[in-house]
């Protein structure tokens, strides 16, 4: 870079990218700088640049422009960095060393929970959500903590219908019973599951959330605990620290809860 002169055009490059990036197809140039307060010739100036940079691609016809190629293989180079496991490792550990019992990173894989990352004490405990492992989401606490926040649509587009897995006679049966739950979730500001997934533990969790607010994985404290019957706990205090670690990761990863 030239000098601190260019720092503004290079930040106005990259609002550029990221209109782009954030709409379903290609926009006008009038329309970007409408969107982003830019004079007209400044905006040209800017898309062209982009262009020959292949960050993003002008369709003639339609006199708009898209995102390029180039800005596809920056994405894809970020995923293959694996950029959330990262960040998230140093947060689960310092989260285990608090609480000493076993954290896990899972994420949205369908209707399943798929677990990324996993942490323990120094003394771990087996328990089955190793990483790699998927589960039915509607079980599991890391699964519930992220569909809690997401339109009501999108879940009933995940649990169609018909009765739910069930893996130990514990949790929600159907989408109505889901439902009331991920409700109680959502006000509450975590999730809980108490033997829905294996007899005889339990685990906590709230989610991790990208720059446009929408859940992007969550982060679980999972530990041995036996009733008889579903007790109601909800383990205030522990979700206490789990909060904290999700929003340390929210702000890791340049997200908004």
């Amino acid at each position: 870079m030239g000098g601190s002169s260019e720092v503004p055009a290079l930040r106005r490059g990259l609002a550029v990218l990221r209109l782009l990036a954030g709409r379903p197809g290609p926009l006008s140039a009038a329309a970007v700088a409408r969107e982003l307060s830019l004079p007209r010739s400044t905006t040209y100036h800017l898309l062209a640049e982009l262009t020959a940079a292949g960050f993003a691609t002008h369709f003639p016809e339609e006199r708009r422009y898209g995102l390029g190629v180039a800005a596809f293989e920056l994405g894809s180079a970020y995923l293959r960095h694996d950029p959330l496991e990262r960040l998230a490792r140093p947060v689960l550990r310092r989260l285990v060393d608090s609480v000493g019992r076993t954290a896990h990173l899972g994420v949205l894989h369908g209707a399943e929970a798929l677990y990324l990352v996993r942490e323990q004490p120094r003394q771990p405990t087996t328990i089955v959500s190793d990483v790699g492992v998927r589960l039915p989401a509607h079980l599991t606490a890391s699964g519930r903590a992220m569909l809690a926040r997401l339109p009501a649509a999108q879940v009933r587009a995940l649990f169609p219908g018909g009765p739910f897995v069930d893996r130990t006679g514990r949790g929600p049966r159907n989408l109505p019973a889901l439902r009331r739950l991920l409700s109680v979730e959502r006000r509450r500001g975590w999730a809980v599951e108490d033997g829905y997934v294996t007899a005889g533990f339990a685990s906590v969790a709230a989610p991790v959330f990208d720059h446009g607010e929408r859940p992007i994985a969550a982060i679980t404290v999972t530990f041995r605990h036996v009733c008889e019957v579903e007790c109601g706990e909800t383990w205030p205090e522990l979700a206490v620290e789990i909060r904290r670690a999700a929003d340390e990761l929210t702000g890791r990863i340049g997200g908004r809860g």
